[in-house]
């Protein structure tokens, strides 16, 4: 029974984590003519396109991309709740969905920036869609780190010090 709940739980959580790279990317204002993007809205449109005929953009925000994150995480939360053998209780599974979009969205960070400097120090001033899409999405991030630690040296170890913060994060969530 834990190896089934353990492949539906990575399942899950990779389809959390591609309708939150696709809301996050929107919010980042990523080249979405990118190949790689490209690939996220195809994965995701058979979720978000028929949410957006339901719930219209509030100003710059794409709302369908917003609830499409929160409806895949309740449902993750219900189904490994449901395998666990735990009962539901409604509170329980809001918290342990929020929860989860937090995790989910650190991890991503996380993830992300670690292959955004690994990238630049392997092929720096190089262009890939893959360097693209990861410096829409880290230099919002990385930007406000660097402004209060600067580069040492010509170093940036600003993604070093956004990786301790949110591993910092991570051990607060538990």
């Amino acid at each position: 029974m834990s190896a089934l709940i353990y492949i539906v739980q990575s399942l899950l959580t990779i389809a959390l984590f591609v309708v939150l790279l696709r809301l996050l990317l929107q919010w980042a204002r990523a080249d979405f003519r990118n190949p790689i993007c490209q690939a996220i809205v195809r994965l995701t449109n058979p979720l978000i396109v028929p949410l957006r005929r339901i719930l219209p953009p509030v100003r710059k925000v794409d709302t369908a991309s917003v609830v499409a994150v929160i409806l895949v995480a309740i449902v993750e939360v219900v189904i490994i709740t449901s395998l666990a053998g735990v009962p539901l209780d409604p509170l329980f599974v809001l918290r342990a969905a929020a929860l989860e979009i937090a995790r989910t969205t650190l991890w991503l960070y996380f993830y992300a920036i670690f292959l955004y400097a690994l990238i630049s120090m392997v092929a720096p001033g190089g262009y890939t869609p893959l360097h693209s899409l990861l410096t829409a999405l880290c230099e919002p991030v990385l930007r406000p780190v660097r402004r209060v630690i600067p580069p040492l040296g010509g170093i940036d170890l600003s993604p070093l010090w956004a990786g301790i913060l949110i591993q910092a994060a991570l051990i607060l969530l538990r």
